[in-house]
């Protein structure tokens, strides 16, 4: 057993390395407000999402800065991104790689792998829901796995490794939805919403003039790998840890309490993963060295949304995921 001694010093140097990481977080956050504005809440949900290690779905219509996001996002962390334009001809080794066959100057054949887009740190799939569902699930079952097999042959992907993957909402021909299973993938839903009268004023005057402002470096892959150890170390409460169970576990059908009737399937156990990440990740990123169950109500609509289906009778009713997990939230909060 540790002694009193050992467990307070290791909570010295969590304390430590907390308030070091939550500085740089910080100055990285602000860097991206810097050139993205009015999406403040997109832009604290989506680092959220990669201090916790997890992949991202980006629901907007086209022009809000989605694209941009990743790409200062890119800068500002420090990580090499790269970026692929979804469409229905993309086939999975315009995305994983391919091996080719070399012929040397003495005439000898082999076979030589050349790496897709899919090497990067940090990966957008642009519009994922227009490429056929053989290629989404190269692209997710890398995401699962954190590395591809070509020929047979493993490639290890780098570390860190996060996709960011946007989904128009409104232009639905020509596109193959994302199925249960694959959207379970991703630890969080944003929704990208029009920014407010202020924010668009200044994109206006920020964007069309002689100079644009540029994204500025805040971090590196190294120090985000640091912090992502660090999530995990940070020290959940008990009352947090039963309103994370109790949340997930009453988003589920259940004959019991009636919500069969509205609920037709619920989250598995990596909502509950999930969420128990995501509340640390956001209470280092304010700066505190414990969640609260006010992070839980949170964070808990863009990780429980993509995870959960209504019946017919209560779509019919006019009832909506996002109104349902608002009623759930009264149940803890």
């Amino acid at each position: 057993m540790a002694s009193a001694d050992g467990v307070e010093k290791l909570e010295d140097a969590i304390v430590r390395s907390a308030e070091q990481v939550a500085g740089q977080i910080r100055a990285a956050k602000e860097a991206i407000s810097t050139v993205i504005f009015g999406q403040d809440r997109v832009i604290e949900n989506t680092l959220v999402t990669i201090l916790s290690g997890g992949h991202a779905l980006l629901i907007g219509v086209p022009g809000l800065a989605k694209t941009k996001l990743v790409e200062t996002l890119g800068i500002t962390l420090g990580l090499d991104a790269k970026r692929i334009q979804f469409t229905p001809d993309l086939m999975p080794s315009d995305i994983l790689g391919a091996e080719v066959l070399d012929e040397s100057n003495t005439g000898k054949r082999s076979f030589r792998f050349i790496a897709g887009p899919v090497f990067a740190q940090l990966l957008m799939a642009d519009e994922i829901n227009r490429a056929s569902p053989r290629t989404q699930s190269a692209l997710l079952q890398a995401m699962q796995e954190q590395h591809i097999t070509v020929a047979g042959a493993r490639h290890d992907l780098p570390k860190p490794f996060h996709v960011l993957a946007t989904q128009n909402p409104l232009e639905q021909e020509g596109t193959y939805p994302l199925p249960e299973a694959q959207l379970d993938r991703f630890l969080m839903e944003i929704d990208v919403d029009y920014p407010d009268r202020d924010a668009e004023r200044r994109i206006l005057f920020e964007t069309t003039g002689a100079e644009e402002t540029l994204a500025k470096a805040a971090m590196d892959a190294e120090i985000l790998i640091a912090a992502q150890r660090l999530v995990r170390r940070l020290p959940v409460g008990d009352s947090v840890v039963e309103a994370i169970l109790s949340l997930v576990r009453a988003a589920r059908p259940n004959p019991e309490d009636g919500s069969d009737k509205l609920i037709a399937w619920g989250p598995g156990p990596r909502a509950s993963q999930s969420l128990m990440l995501a509340v640390r990740a956001r209470a280092l990123l304010d700066g505190r060295l414990a969640p609260s169950i006010d992070d839980v109500l949170d964070l808990a609509e863009p990780i429980l949304k993509h995870r959960m289906a209504l019946t017919f009778s209560a779509r019919a009713e006019g009832r909506t995921i996002p109104d349902v997990i608002r009623q759930l939230k009264t149940r803890i909060g």
